[in-house]
């Protein structure tokens, strides 16, 4: 087999699928990138079982088959090649050596017939979405799940994505904090329901792949245990987790009364600046709900005091005092594009409801964010 590719064709191709080399294993086979060629194109592919990415970039390709070369190396490599236009791939008896300008390398394989296949769905997607709406999705519900290594809740590490009602509504919650983001998908049957719980990581991982291609949507596929999604010439695949995701629309707040309209930046500036005083093992900034203004205060023992005000858009009916965990406030508003946002409240010692408000950009629309307090002393 001989493939000439486009040498930046090759580099993002490599580079797209190596979000999915497996690391550190007992199969040493994930570590290795199929390149299988056929036509007048070539598709890499890589895999650690969990997620599985496929990227098919076009070739002048003679003599089909498909060899597996190390990961890690061809990795590297193709961002190190010399300057041409072209690169050659050739494979014969195990060996593959691949040609850039005056630049020859021989790598070594690894055996073809190792390579897990993959899951490959049949049939229509069963819906589309909007690439750029999918990121923001991505990006304004992952940050609110726990890594693996923080907990032994599986489903507190993932992403709960609902196809229901002609839109797919992504969830993430680590049980003080829940994101929801919903984001329309055309084509969704009426009476097509489906819950998918995905890892966070893997989540990131497509969303970096994703943001390297041109295309506008997205075609997402379902298949026994996995979710696909398709674009352009990329094609992502990870496993599902098998738990039962919280009922996340039970812990919206429904009733609360006050409603504090604040500048989004503003707001995001004072946070950030306040979060230096909090205590280490609260993190608390107090919100003290006094007319026309919001004044918070943060202190701790061994880093001193600060207080600020912020003055509200429209003036609260109520007052009240709360305190919450300034990280998670700032982690919703810093994901947010609206110029305005609302903090909506009930009680001290129940959760707020952060949305976007006034002139509402298009990235926020569908995102909600609901974050517990932090108990007053």
């Amino acid at each position: 087999m001989e493939i000439v590719c486009r040498r930046e064709d090759l580099v993002f191709g490599v580079r797209t699928v190596s979000h999915a080399l497996g690391g550190r294993t007992a199969m040493p086979i994930l570590g290795g990138i199929r390149c299988q060629g056929e036509g007048t194109g070539v598709e890499l592919t890589a895999t650690d079982l969990e997620r599985s990415i496929r990227c098919r970039i076009p070739a002048q390709v003679n003599g089909a088959g498909s060899v597996v070369l190390p990961g890690q190396v061809l990795s590297q490599l193709v961002g190190r090649l010399p300057e041409a236009e072209t690169v050659k791939l050739q494979e014969e008896d195990g060996q593959a050596r691949l040609t850039c300008g005056r630049a020859r390398f021989n790598l070594l394989t690894l055996p073809s017939d190792e390579f897990p296949a993959g899951a490959r769905p049949e049939g229509k997607p069963v819906g589309n979405m909007s690439l750029p709406a999918l990121l923001q999705g991505i990006s304004q519900t992952t940050f609110a799940a726990l890594r693996a290594s923080e907990t032994t809740r599986l489903a507190l590490t993932g992403v709960n994505i609902v196809l229901r009602d002609g839109a797919a509504k992504l969830a993430a919650t680590n049980g003080y904090r829940l994101a929801i983001k919903k984001v329309p998908v055309d084509g969704l049957a009426e009476d097509y329901e489906g819950s998918f719980l995905v890892d966070a990581t893997a989540l990131g991982d497509l969303s970096r792949v994703l943001g390297g291609v041109s295309e506008e949507e997205v075609a997402v596929y379902t298949d026994a245990g996995q979710l696909h999604f398709a674009a352009g010439p990329v094609f992502f695949s990870c496993r599902t987790i098998q738990e039962q995701f919280p009922d996340f629309e039970r812990v919206v707040p429904k009733d609360s009364e006050i409603g504090l309209f604040a500048p989004r930046a503003e707001l995001l500036d004072t946070l950030r600046r306040l979060e230096l005083f909090a205590a280490e093992e609260s993190g608390a900034v107090n919100l003290k709900v006094a007319g026309p203004e919001l004044e918070l205060a943060a202190a701790s023992k061994d880093k001193g005091q600060g207080q600020e005000s912020v003055q509200l858009l429209k003036t609260p009916q109520k007052s009240m005092e709360i305190a919450f965990r300034a990280e998670y406030l700032i982690d919703a508003l810093r994901r947010m594009e609206s110029d305005q946002v609302a903090l909506w409240l009930s009680a001290p010692e129940r959760a707020g409801l952060i949305e976007p408000a006034g002139e509402i950009a298009a990235g926020d629309e569908g995102f909600i964010y609901v974050c517990m307090p932090v108990r007053l002393l």
